[in-house]
C-alpha cells in the first residue's frame, strides 16, 4: 500500500539533534519538512544537508511552525494521506513512526498519540512540571470528555483530511492541546501507542524554563475550559 505521508518538524535552534532526527526517519516518509521557527543556530543548514525541505517561520511559536508547515503543504499538488508531527530535539524514536501510523493504516484510525510512559521513558526525560501537566491536561479531558488520552505527546500522526478539519489556529504552546480537543469534539476515532522517550539534545524552550512551564500551563488549562464550556 502506497501511502504519501508527510512529517512536519517545528524546530528552534537544534543544530545538534536535527541530523539525527531526520536520519531516523523511515524510508517510507515521502517528504519530510523542517520548519526552522526563528533559528539562530545551523539548525537550517544542517536539516537541508540531512535532505529535508526546510521552511523558514520567523514568528516563534509551536503553532506558528506547525501552520506553516501545514500551508507549505496545503500548495502542493498531490495530498498526502497522512501527516505526523515530531519534535527535532531527538527525544523521540523516529523509527517508530511505522508503529505511530500502524492503526491509522491498518485499522483506519483518524488520528494516533505517541504516549510518552513512564516504562519507556528515560529517567529525567520528562522534568516533573511536564509529567505533573500531562496528567492534569489528561485527567480534565476524561472528566469532561470521556477521553481516553494519557499523554499530550507531540510525535502524533493524523489523517490529513481529518487535520485540515479541525481547522487549528494555536500558535504557540496550546497546539498539542488543541488538537487533541478537537478530535474529541469532532468524535474523531483515536488511540495511543506506547513510545519509548530519551532525554533530550540541547536545553528544552519550554519545560526547560520557569516561564515557559507556566505559559504552557495557562494556555493548556486555557484550551480545556474553553471547550469544556462551549
Amino acid at each position: 500500500m502506497n501511502l504519501n505521508i508527510k512529517v512536519i518538524i517545528p524546530a528552534y535552534n537544534e543544530q545538534d539533534s536535527i541530523g539525527n532526527v531526520i536520519r531516523d526517519i523511515p524510508k517510507i516518509v515521502d517528504e519530510i519538512i523542517v520548519v526552522s521557527n526563528n533559528s539562530t543556530d545551523k539548525t537550517e543548514e544542517n536539516a537541508t544537508k540531512a535532505g529535508a525541505t526546510v521552511l523558514t517561520e520567523n514568528r516563534k511559536g509551536y503553532g506558528y511552525a506547525c501552520l506553516k508547515g501545514m500551508d507549505y503543504i496545503s500548495k502542493q499538488k498531490l495530498k498526502p494521506e497522512i501527516v505526523v508531527f515530531l519534535d527535532g530535539d531527538y527525544s523521540d524514536y523516529p523509527e517508530q513512526l511505522t508503529e505511530l501510523i500502524a492503526p491509522i493504516v491498518q485499522q483506519d484510525l483518524d488520528f494516533v498519540i505517541g504516549a510518552r510512559v513512564k516504562e519507556l521513558r528515560e529517567t529525567g526525560a520528562m522534568t516533573p512540571q511536564q509529567i505533573f501537566g500531562n496528567w492534569l491536561a489528561t485527567s480534565l479531558m476524561k472528566l469532561f470528555f470521556n477521553a481516553h488520552f494519557t499523554d499530550l505527546g507531540p510525535f502524533r500522526a493524523i489523517k490529513y483530511n481529518k487535520l485540515l478539519a479541525l481547522d487549528m489556529e494555536d500558535k504557540t504552546y496550546g497546539w498539542t492541546v488543541e488538537m487533541q480537543l478537537k478530535a474529541l469534539k469532532q468524535k474523531l476515532t483515536y488511540t495511543e501507542i506506547p513510545m519509548k522517550y530519551r532525554n533530550r539534545i540541547g536545553v528544552s524552550k519550554v519545560s526547560g524554563t520557569v516561564k515557559g512551564s507556566i505559559f504552557a500551563g495557562i494556555k493548556i488549562l486555557g484550551w480545556i475550559f474553553k471547550y469544556s464550556f462551549k
